[in-house]
């Protein structure tokens, strides 16, 4: 940490005017693809603050055409501004010699990031109703900006929406783990592609929790351009609108909008009419993409250099996507498992009492004595060991009627692992047709036992069981 700090102090010292001293510098919770920080420091002018954006272990990663890299995300948050979208100034693009990683340096701006807040916390009542509309607007600024001026034609990567459930479907295909609803979300997407539009700069994850909002004027920044592309720019709208992103909020648009104020704000600044079934199809999408980046998220904890607790934890939220997919695509009656007890090879004490002691000692005593990104760590860990709970006592009824839907459905015996292959490749090659008698209740059977496991609070659980 000595010389991360020494080095960071030698670029405060070249680019921030009037510097004196580097008085503290603190990585900050969430970020689970790449780091941010808090930069303390003095100048003549007094203290203050700035921030960073920093690749994941200080590494130098090269830009693809999925992740255009720190450097050009810097570039998007300038040209945005430009563009009337509000955005940090940018300090300093981290360079090899500075000996930090790739990242950059920004301005430090007040407001809040936290989507559960932003949607539940009093403080923003007064102008939560305004934010659909004020959100439209800043996608269309964004989505007009022009490609060839500003150069970015020859510097990201352009996806049409084909293309792009593709290339999700084959990233999911190399973490060699069947999950027959994202197979299944993938052919439906295939077979309701949107018509052709032209393109334009695309976000992508532009959301609730990627916004910094203030009570007073709305949204004050728009943050993570970390996979921004060339695409068809509804596809933002549709993400914004996606369930996983409305942190249990009713309203569809990050849980305090309407489409409708969503559309209008749009349409006010870009001209053009939004069609509601093209962002459907984004919404179905955004679950989709976010399934899949989720199991990224646990197969990068096993192969990458980051072996942070979080990776695993946001591992297990595929599974909330997947039950919004069902929801959205295949909505009908479903049931939770039931809990029976947890087998144990001792009963004094039993394996869920060792596991409840290890959680109540991370929510009591780590959490009431840290702060910043080890409490938030210590959340992290003790959520995940509530799962490792809900498992012990409700995964053996839902393991045991995943089999048996999956040997009548297939018409074959086989282990629960070789039947859920069995029923990936039929959906892959197309040998098992979407509306194959049975297909959708096992899927939406599967989707609800998993989520009740991993997450049982989830918005979408509560909406797949409102259709019983």
């Amino acid at each position: 940490m000595g010389d991360f700090n020494a080095a960071l102090e030698a670029v405060l010292s070249r680019k921030v005017d009037g510097f004196v001293s580097l008085d503290g510098c603190e990585r900050l919770s969430g970020g689970a693809s790449q780091e941010t920080y808090r930069i303390m420091l003095t100048t003549k002018s007094g203290t203050s603050k700035l921030a960073m954006r920093r690749a994941p272990g200080g590494l130098a990663i090269e830009g693809t055409a999925e992740k255009p890299g720190l450097a050009l995300e810097a570039r998007l948050m300038e040209l945005a501004h430009d563009a009337g979208v509000p955005e940090p100034r940018i300090v300093h693009v981290l360079e090899p010699s500075d000996g930090i990683g790739d990242g950059f340096i920004m301005e430090w701006l007040e407001g809040e990031t936290l989507g559960a807040r932003i949607v539940r916390d009093p403080a923003f009542d007064a102008i939560r109703p305004r934010l659909a509309f004020q959100c439209g607007q800043l996608l269309a600024r964004i989505h007009g900006i022009d490609l060839q001026a500003t150069g970015l034609d020859e510097r990201l990567g352009r996806l049409e929406p084909e293309a792009f459930v593709r290339q999700k479907w084959e990233q999911y295909q190399l973490f060699e783990t069947p999950q027959p609803m994202i197979d299944y979300t993938a052919r439906w997407l295939l077979e309701h592609l949107p018509s052709k539009r032209p393109l334009a700069l695309v976000h992508n994850d532009f959301r609730n929790g990627n916004l910094m909002v203030s009570p007073d004027a709305g949204v004050t920044a728009v943050l993570d351009w970390e996979v921004a592309h060339i695409g068809d720019p509804m596809r933002d709208l549709g993400w914004i609108c996606t369930n996983s992103w409305r942190f249990g909020g009713e309203a569809p648009v990050g849980g305090f909008g309407t489409y409708e104020d969503l559309f209008a704000g749009y349409e006010s600044v870009s001209g053009e009419r939004v069609d509601p079934a093209r962002v459907k199809f984004w919404e179905v999408f955004g679950s989709y993409w976010w399934a899949i980046g989720c199991l990224g998220m646990a197969f990068a904890y096993r192969n990458g250099p980051d072996r942070t607790v979080e990776r695993p934890g946001i591992g297990r939220r595929s599974s909330e996507c997947q039950v919004d997919c069902a929801n959205l695509l295949i909505p009908g009656a479903a049931s939770v498992p039931q809990a029976a007890k947890a087998a144990s090879s001792n009963d004094t004490p039993r394996t869920d009492e060792l596991i409840e002691s290890v959680r109540d000692f991370l929510r009591g005593d780590v959490m009431g004595q840290t702060q910043g990104r080890t409490n938030f760590l210590a959340r992290v860990a003790s959520n995940s060991l509530d799962i490792v709970l809900r498992e012990l006592t409700l995964g053996p009824a839902h393991l045991a009627a995943e089999q048996a839907r999956l040997q009548a459905l297939l018409g074959e015996r086989g282990t629960l692992e070789d039947l859920r292959w069995s029923l990936v490749r039929g959906l892959r090659d197309g040998t098992i047709a979407l509306d194959r008698p049975g297909l959708a209740d096992h899927l939406r059977q599967t989707a609800v036992g998993q989520v009740a496991i991993d997450q049982p609070r989830y918005s979408g659980l509560k909406r797949a069981l409102q259709n019983n």
